[in-house]
């Protein structure tokens, strides 16, 4: 399965981004109003510079306490972003969100943000690809 397929499969394919000028805390609002888990950071709304993850921002609040929701987002997120494009392979994406340890992907298309996918939407893709094996499958053994 490819990422093109994941995105098309997604009930809703908007990316929200925030600007690298806002406020943790209103960065917070954003993620809990949106019930979201990550923010792309980008000047544009086009072009991704950066990502912020309710983790991020837990895992400051832990070192730093409420102070932090003062900061501006440029100065939390991920600034090495991993992407992938429409054409990469679902199961190439899962094992580098593993490896590395993180549940979203920007993907982009030519250096444009065109979506978005999370781990939960890859693996989600996967149990749909193994289910319709196992049924295929069981229609070749019973002679369907």
């Amino acid at each position: 399965m490819l990422v093109s397929q994941i995105l098309r499969s997604k009930s809703d394919d908007a990316v929200v981004t925030s600007a690298p000028t806002m406020l943790i805390s209103d960065a917070a609002r954003m993620l809990s109003e949106k019930r979201i888990g990550t923010l792309v950071i980008s000047k544009d709304g086009k072009t991704p510079i950066g990502i912020l993850s309710e983790r991020d921002i837990v895992r400051e609040l832990g070192r730093q306490g409420a102070g932090c929701l003062t900061m501006t987002v440029d100065k939390l997120m991920t600034t090495k972003l991993v992407t992938c494009s429409r054409d990469d392979r679902a199961d190439a994406i899962l094992q580098q969100m593993t490896h590395g340890r993180f549940r979203h992907m920007p993907v982009l298309d030519d250096g444009v943000l065109v979506g978005l996918i999370s781990l939960g939407d890859v693996v989600k893709a996967r149990l749909s690809e193994l289910s319709m094996e196992k049924d295929a499958l069981e229609g070749m053994i019973m002679g369907h």
